[in-house]
C-alpha cells in the first residue's frame, strides 16, 4: 500500500517583491496550481528565489506543502540554514537544556544542536545536494518577482487571490488571528506589530495573538513586539494549539468571518462551519485587524499577473498481475455504494478536531460525528457494511486516525477513492482500514450521481475483486491499485498495533 513517492522539484526565480511572505508564496503555489499537481509528491525547492528566504520562511512553505497536498516539501542545506544552526546553538548554550528526556542523548549538550554536528554538516554539505541524475517527476516554476501579498479562502487553501483584489472588495472581518505553529515565531509577531504600532483594533473585532512556543512569546516581550500588540487590544493566548484545532476561546460563531495566519482554514476546523474563514500574512491579518476588513498598504505592483508553468517528466509504466490473496483476506467483498463528491475532502470534515484530543472518546461516539463538518446527515444514513465511494485527494489536511476509525466504527467497509492522501492511507492501513484508488470510478460517479447531493445512498451494490484489481459497479468493470500481502496482513490482523502484537507473541 505505500510506494516511494514521487519528487516534484518546485524552482522559485526572479527577486522577491517587498512585503512579500513565505506564507504569499506558499498561498500563490498552492491557489495557482491548484489542479492536485503536487498529490502525494515530496517537493523539492530550488531556484535562485530561495536565497531570499530566511529559514522562517522556509518554515513556513514547508509546513504548509501539505496543505497543497503535498506529502512534505525540503529546502536545500545552505549558508543560511548554517548560520540559522550556529545561532540556535549558541543560544541553546547560554540557556542551558530543558530538562527533557531526549537531553540524556546528548551527554551533556543538546542531542541534535550542537557544534560538533554543525560542524559534521558542513563537512557533508557536497554530499547532501540532489544527485545529477536524480529523475523528478514534475518540474513546476513560479516567478518570484510576480508575486504580491495574497489570501486564500475562505475554507479552502487552493483558492487565492491578492490582497489588492481583496481590499476593493471590503471583507468585513469579525475575528484575525496571529497563532498557531506555522506563523506566529519571533519574525512573524514583529511583522505583525510594526502593522498595529501606534494604532487600535478596529470596533468589533478579536485579534487574537499566541506564540509559537513560550520562548518565542519571552523573546517577542524582550523585544518590545508583545506590548505593541496588546496596546493596540489584542487577546493574548497561552503558546500551543488553540483556535487553529478549534480549541478554547476565540472560536468563529455562526455567520463571522475570520483571517487567520494559521496553516489551514477548512470549514469548521476553526469554529463554526457556517463560518468564512481565510489565511494571510501576519502583516496582513494584523493590518485587517486595525482596518476591520481585509487590508494591507497595496504595493506599487499590486496588480502584478502571476507567472508559472508545470512540466511533467514521463515515466515507464509497469504492467500489473494478480494479486496473491493471503489466508484471512477476501478475494472479494461487495456492499451498497455510498458516494462524497467532494474533493479535497480534509480530514477535519470527516473527523471534526474539536473531538481528536478528547482521549476518551469511544467508538460509538466517534462513529456518531463522522463526516459532521462534510454532511451531518451523513451519520443518519450510513449502514454497516456499506462502502464509500470519494474523490480526489481524500483525506488530506491534518494526520489523525479518527478520521479513518470514524468511518470503521460507523460499519464503512473500506473507502474507494479517486486518490487519497497519503498519510490518511497511512493511518487508515495502520488502523485495519481499507483504502483503495480507482479513478475511472470516481469519474464515472461524479458524471452519473454529479455534485448536487453532499451525499448520494445508492441502492446499488458495489464488488470490489482484490485478487484481479477491479471494481464492478453499473455491470462495468473498473481497475484500482493493487492490494499487496503486507497490505493484507494489517488488515486482517486489525492494524499495526495487533501486528506487532503477534510478531512478539512470535
Amino acid at each position: 500500500w505505500w510506494q516511494i513517492p514521487p519528487v516534484a522539484k518546485v524552482i522559485l526565480n526572479g527577486k522577491l517583491n517587498p512585503g512579500v511572505t513565505g506564507k504569499d508564496i506558499i498561498i500563490v503555489l498552492s491557489g495557482y496550481f491548484n489542479n492536485d499537481e503536487v498529490l502525494n509528491h515530496i517537493l523539492e525547492f530550488s531556484g535562485d528565489g530561495i536565497q531570499q528566504l530566511s529559514v522562517e520562511q522556509r518554515l513556513t512553505i514547508a509546513n504548509m506543502s501539505t496543505e497543497w497536498g503535498a506529502l512534505g516539501g525540503v529546502f536545500p542545506v545552505d549558508d543560511k540554514t548554517i548560520n540559522w544552526l550556529e545561532k540556535r546553538a549558541a543560544y541553546i548554550e547560554k540557556r542551558g537544556l530543558e530538562n527533557v528526556p531526549s537531553d540524556a542523548d546528548g551527554n551533556g549538550q543538546h542531542p541534535r544542536v550542537n557544534r560538533q554536528r554543525i560542524e559534521e554538516l558542513k563537512q557533508n554539505m557536497t554530499n547532501i545536494q540532489p544527485d545529477n541524475e536524480a529523475f523528478y517527476a514534475k518540474e513546476i516554476m513560479l516567478d518570484l518577482s510576480t508575486i504580491t501579498p495574497h489570501i486564500s479562502g475562505p475554507n479552502s487553501v487552493k483558492t487565492m487571490r491578492s490582497v489588492s483584489s481583496a481590499k476593493n472588495e471590503k471583507i468585513k472581518i469579525d475575528k484575525a488571528y496571529l497563532v498557531s505553529c506555522v506563523n506566529s515565531r519571533l519574525e512573524d509577531i514583529e511583522q505583525a506589530s510594526m502593522m498595529v504600532k501606534d494604532k487600535h483594533i478596529a470596533e468589533g473585532v478579536e485579534f487574537y495573538i499566541a506564540a509559537a512556543s513560550s520562548e518565542v512569546q519571552k523573546e517577542a516581550e524582550n523585544s518590545g513586539y508583545w506590548q505593541t500588540l496588546l496596546n493596540a487590544g489584542a487577546i493574548p493566548l497561552p503558546p500551543g494549539c488553540g483556535p487553529c484545532i478549534g480549541l478554547g476561546v476565540g472560536l468563529l460563531e455562526d455567520g463571522e468571518v475570520g483571517i487567520s495566519a494559521t496553516n489551514r482554514n477548512f470549514k469548521g476546523r476553526m469554529g463554526s462551519p457556517s463560518a468564512l474563514a481565510y489565511l494571510a500574512s501576519p502583516a496582513v491579518v494584523a493590518a485587517s485587524a486595525v482596518s476591520g476588513y481585509i487590508d494591507y498598504p497595496i504595493p506599487e505592483n499590486g496588480h502584478a499577473s502571476i507567472t508559472g508553468e508545470v512540466k511533467i517528466n514521463p515515466k515507464k509504466q509497469q504492467e500489473t498481475t494478480s494479486t496473491r490473496i493471503i489466508e484471512g483476506f477476501p478475494e472479494k467483498i461487495s456492499g451498497r455504494l455510498v458516494y462524497c463528491w467532494q474533493d479535497n475532502l480534509n480530514t477535519d470534515g470527516i473527523y471534526p478536531g474539536k473531538y481528536t484530543y478528547k482521549d476518551d472518546i469511544t467508538p460509538d461516539e466517534q462513529a456518531k460525528v463522522v463526516m459532521e463538518n462534510y454532511d451531518p446527515e451523513f451519520v443518519n444514513n450510513i449502514k454497516s457494511g456499506d462502502i464509500l465511494a470519494a474523490g480526489y485527494n481524500f483525506g488530506t489536511g491534518s494526520s489523525r486516525e479518527q478520521a479513518a476509525t470514524a468511518l470503521k466504527y460507523a460499519g464503512v467497509q473500506c473507502v474507494i477513492v479517486g486518490s487519497a492522501s497519503q498519510t490518511y492511507k497511512r493511518n487508515a492501513f495502520n488502523n485495519g482500514f481499507l483504502v483503495l484508488e480507482s479513478p475511472e470510478l470516481s469519474d464515472y460517479l461524479k458524471s452519473k450521481l454529479g455534485t448536487q447531493k453532499l451525499s448520494v445512498f445508492t441502492d446499488n451494490n458495489a464488488e470490489i475483486d482484490f485478487k484481479n484489481s477491479r471494481i464492478i459497479f453499473d455491470g462495468n468493470q473498473y481497475p484500482m491499485g493493487p492490494i499487496g500481502a503486507a497490505a493484507q496482513e494489517l488488515i486482517v490482523t486489525g492494524g499495526l498495533e495487533n501486528w506487532v502484537r503477534n510478531k512478539l507473541k512470535e
